[in-house]
């Protein structure tokens, strides 16, 4: 079946103007809330922390927003209808990766930090080198996930509005990517935050609604649904196992143990993540949005498992990928499916809905990483780097707002080659630089009393370096149908995640540096460090 003729046919006339104009509804209301919440952004605390005024649950909400990407929404329901049991995997992982962030960041960052990961580290340590590796860090981190989700913005507004073209689909990767942009340029952390909020109320809601009517179709049965699943796969049996996709191989099963290693630990090193524990005004409100936000993706990832296995068990086969070969067009095609199928009213106003709530899921994490990214670029290099702490707030906002620009550029740049990827594998890429950079950094330097500027140096740029190369001469870059140059091949390692190297390595590198330091650590700031952090005394 010619999957452009089947879409075409359902959305066309009435049905065509019904979806445009529910889709303009949803992003319209998203933008109207950034300029409401932009004419509240006075200064740098709130442009960066939205004023500390978020509630636990408030915060945990936009965390969830912030967190449920086009990589859960349309990544993790691609990869579990073309892989069963294996594409599961990644919401497994991406929730257990809370239980790291709630242990062991999210307290004592609050307490330690002000904007921005560089400020825990500025405190015990020489303030310009360690805040050049924080925001480098940041900015690169950022970048990769952003491209996840501009993947996954071209993949759903070119199956919304039938575009076919090479030339359509770059053009639809740059158009999300100037709205990005006027998100976080007008709204800065206020705007973000209450659009993540909305967001994540919408995408709860609309993937319950697709829960349900999956469930319905099989009366609540399912061992129906998964059966149904398996056997219009074409894959029977294997779908529901293990091994699909990680198990055919010695160096599949590897590539697994990588990703889950990357999944768990990435999380608590995500600029985007972390910069939200400063939004709220005490720990106790930061340690409850944490709670809130595990509560919350839990729900939502349990029900990942009828958007995939519904999308499986109700699309014939090929429609999955003929569209996306990664599969990041599952949930809505589901979508369109559950409500009537191609040509009714139902599957035309269903598409549209889902597809609206998941490209303002899109926009608001992409808000969320551009805020983080562009943030850090302001205060830790612009401000105290280059201007050595002389700038003014509104100086540091302005240098945020050009950096916003700047950033999103290069993210629409890179988007335009990455639109072909499965974003939950993107996101996972990022995962893994975070956790090989960022992660043992922040630990090393919140809980142990001998880390220096240099092994903090030697940990972000070594963990950064080595997680960055690794997945440049992977699979996922070169080698193979699916990967991002597919008519190359210099795929020399043979993992598609880094993670399983690089963040031992990462942690290796930080050990190591601070040892052979010149350096002697300041005994009595890494004191102040510990009881500030643990404590929340003298914290803003």
């Amino acid at each position: 079946m010619n999957l452009t003729h089947h879409l075409a046919a359902g959305a066309a006339g009435e049905h065509r103007t019904l979806i445009i104009t529910l889709f303009a509804v949803f992003v319209a209301a998203t933008l109207g809330i950034t300029v409401w919440a932009g004419r509240q952004t006075r200064g740098a605390d709130d442009f960066y922390a939205g004023g500390r005024q978020f509630s636990g649950f408030q915060n945990g909400l936009a965390i969830s927003g912030d967190y449920m990407s086009a990589a859960s929404f349309l990544g993790i329901a691609g990869a579990i209808a073309l892989f069963g049991y294996d594409g599961f995997l990644y919401s497994i992982g991406f929730l257990v990766a809370w239980l790291v962030a709630l242990l062991l960041v999210a307290e004592p960052l609050r307490n330690s930090g002000r904007f921005t990961m560089g400020d825990v580290l500025a405190y015990r340590m020489r303030q310009r080198p360690v805040r050049t590796a924080a925001g480098t860090s940041t900015i690169v981190v950022s970048i990769f996930y952003l491209l996840a989700q501009m993947a996954g913005a071209g993949a759903l507004v070119t199956l919304l509005l039938g575009i076919t073209s090479e030339a359509g689909k770059i053009l639809v990767v740059v158009l999300v990517g100037i709205v990005m942009i006027l998100y976080v340029t007008i709204g800065g952390m206020k705007g973000t935050t209450w659009v993540q909020m909305v967001k994540a109320v919408l995408l709860i809601a609309g993937t319950l609604l697709i829960t349900f009517l999956v469930a319905w179709r099989f009366h609540f049965n399912l061992s129906a649904l998964l059966g149904a699943a398996a056997e219009n796969s074409g894959k029977g049996s294997a779908f529901l196992e293990p091994g699909l996709k990680y198990g055919a191989t010695a160096t599949s099963k590897i590539d697994f143990i990588s990703l889950g290693l990357a999944l768990v630990l990435g999380t608590a090193g995500l600029p985007h993540i972390l910069i939200r524990f400063y939004t709220v005004p005490t720990a106790k409100a930061a340690r409850t949005s944490v709670n809130w936000a595990i509560g919350i993706i839990g729900v939502f990832y349990l029900m990942t498992l009828a958007l995939g296995f519904g999308a499986a068990a109700l699309l014939k086969p090929g429609v999955i990928t003929h569209d996306n070969k990664a599969g990041n067009t599952a949930a809505p095609l589901l979508a369109q499916e559950i409500g009537g199928g191609a040509g009714s009213t139902g599957g035309a106003v269903l598409l549209a809905v889902i597809s609206a709530v998941a490209f303002a899921t899109i926009l608001a994490v992409v808000a969320g990483l551009t805020l983080a990214s562009s943030s850090s670029f302001a205060h830790d290099i612009y401000v105290n780097v280059l201007r050595k702490g002389r700038a003014t707030e509104q100086e540091e906002v302005r240098a945020a707002r050009w950096a916003t620009v700047g950033i999103g550029a290069a993210a629409i740049v890179l988007g335009v080659f990455a639109r072909g990827l499965n974003v939950a594998g993107l996101v996972a890429l990022a995962f893994a630089v975070a956790a090989s950079a960022n992660l043992p950094t922040l630990l090393y330097s919140l809980f142990w009393k001998r880390f220096t500027t240099g092994g903090a140096l030697w940990s972000i740029y070594g963990g950064l370096a080595s997680s960055v190369l690794l997945v440049l001469f992977s699979p996922v870059v070169s080698g193979k149908e699916s990967s991002m140059f597919p008519g190359a091949d210099f795929a020399v390692f043979p993992l598609e995640n880094p993670g399983l190297i690089s963040i031992p390595l990462g942690f290796l590198l930080g050990w190591l540096g601070s040892l052979l330091s010149r350096e002697q650590p300041d005994a009595a700031k890494y004191a102040e460090l510990e009881v500030r952090s643990l404590t929340g005394t003298g914290a803003h």
